[in-house]
């Protein structure tokens, strides 16, 4: 975008001022996730297992952060077994979406620039999901 763009059109910048960060323009339900078209042309495709996996609540941060016992002898749980999906996103103000997972996980906040984050640059300027 040119310096010369209209701020009120989303381009531009003010004097000593940053351009703003990018926020989503629209969001849809793909066949395994989400995908984000943020204002600045960029697409970001997610998967839910990859939205469930980096949920930023407590909970699932020391989860993560805890060491893995081996266990040969698992009982996996019913949600563990069932297809994940993703049930709602809903807005958190302006800066962030709560997604419900199937798996009744709820309490993760992303924000957009964690949501952000998610991606990786593709070449010709897309994102797409992390692996």
């Amino acid at each position: 975008m040119s310096a010369d763009a209209d701020p009120a059109e989303g381009g531009g910048r003010a004097a000593g001022r940053s351009a703003a960060p990018p926020v989503p323009t629209a969001i849809a339900r793909i066949a395994h996730g989400v995908e984000i078209a943020w204002s600045d042309g960029a697409r970001s495709s997610y998967g839910t297992r990859l939205l469930r996996d980096a949920c930023p609540c407590a909970t699932c941060r020391e989860k993560r952060a805890a060491p893995v016992a081996a266990n040969p002898l698992l009982v996996l749980a019913p949600a563990d077994i069932a297809p994940l999906a993703i049930v709602g996103m809903k807005p958190v103000g302006q800066y962030a979406y709560s997604i419900e997972f199937s798996d009744g996980h709820s309490s993760g906040i992303y924000t957009l620039d964690y949501l952000r984050e998610l991606g990786l640059p593709r070449p010709g300027g897309g994102v797409q999901p992390r692996g």
